[in-house]
This record gives structure tokens, C-alpha cells and sequence, in this order.
């Protein structure tokens, strides 16, 4: 669990580069999901929320695209 909330939190980090707030919402969503479900003990439910924390993590890495403004007509 631990090793997943460091990685969700590395990719926000390389995701939203420079965007403090896109971190930030990030930073805050990512903690608050895994502290409403800290004293969750039922195992199969604890692999559901695992799977959906891995899942969330490879959306992000294969589908936020970050774009700077170059010009006025440019991104």
C-alpha cells in the first residue's frame, strides 16, 4: 500500500510539473482517498481500492497531457 501511495504521488509529481495547482489538488485527493480508507479490513475490498490506485496511476502517466502556451495562437 505504502509503495503505491509513494508512486501515485512520484507520477503527480512528473505529471503536473510546474503546475503548483495541479499539485496541489493532486497532492490533496491522492491523501485524502487513502486516509478515508485507512481501517479498511476486508482484503478483497482493501485488492479493489489497490487496483483502482494502479489503474489511476497508469491513467495518469498515459493520458494527461501538459501544454505551454508559446505563442497566441500556439500551445
Amino acid at each position: 500500500v505504502l509503495r503505491l501511495f509513494k508512486s501515485l504521488h512520484r507520477t503527480r509529481q512528473e505529471v503536473f510539473k510546474n503546475d503548483t495547482r495541479a499539485l496541489e489538488a493532486a497532492r490533496q485527493k491522492i491523501n485524502e482517498e487513502f486516509k478515508n480508507h485507512q481501517d479498511e479490513k476486508s482484503e478483497e475490498k482493501i485488492n479493489e481500492l489497490l487496483k483502482i490506485a494502479s489503474d489511476v496511476e497508469v491513467i495518469l502517466r498515459t493520458s494527461v497531457i501538459q501544454a505551454v502556451h508559446t505563442d497566441s495562437n500556439k500551445i
